[in-house]
């Protein structure tokens, strides 16, 4: 299925882009560990009024390679976070749709968000190319249009004023600080690479 597959390479490339990833200090980069996540996250927290601090170490220290890495490292992981994020959210809509529990309204707000999480997919990977290939404002781009996905499916369900929750809260949140991770990486990195 295109889902999988997607996620399998795009994961595959991730991890052979980070082995091969030379650290910024020329220091080892087991000895950055959780120092560079705890401090990376700490920074984002700081900036964000979405981003909870436990989410962000949380997410970075469940995939084992954020542990020997650097911030450019981090940086390809919350987009392959965010990515997987977003393709298991289109598994999830798919699957809602084809439940028959929802009525026409609902149905029509979850094809819209469909389309929308569809899209982010693509953003988010072409957002991984963009990266790997110095286009760095590009790369933000793609994350910051990805992330509003989250808010235009949030809004499609908003019109039935009864509601109190729409059923891709939890996913659209998840997507909204991973994506929001990425791009706060992105924002610290700008110091450190010129193109940004």
């Amino acid at each position: 299925m295109f889902h999988s597959s997607v996620s399998s390479i795009s994961f595959s490339f991730l991890f052979l882009f980070l082995l091969l990833l030379p650290n910024q200090n020329g220091s080892s980069t087991g000895a950055l560990s959780a120092d560079l996540i705890n401090s990376t996250c700490r920074q984002c927290t700081e900036r964000s009024t979405v981003l909870s601090y436990n989410f962000c170490s949380t997410s970075l220290q469940a995939i084992p390679i954020s542990h020997f890495t650097n911030q450019q490292g981090l940086a390809i992981i919350a987009m392959e976070l965010a990515t997987q994020n977003a393709t298991n959210t289109v598994s999830r809509i798919e699957e809602m749709l084809s439940s028959g529990a929802f009525d026409a309204f609902d149905i029509e707000c979850l094809k819209d968000c469909l389309d929308l999480y569809v899209n982010a997919v693509a953003m988010l990977v072409n957002s991984i190319g963009a990266f790997i290939s110095e286009e760095y404002s590009a790369a933000t781009l793609l994350v910051r249009t990805a992330m509003e996905a989250t808010e235009a499916c949030e809004q499609g369900f908003a019109a039935k004023k009864e509601r109190e929750a729409t059923p891709l809260t939890e996913e659209n949140y998840n997507l909204l600080e991973l994506s929001d991770i990425a791009l706060c990486i992105l924002n610290l990195l700008s110091f450190h690479l010129p193109s940004l």
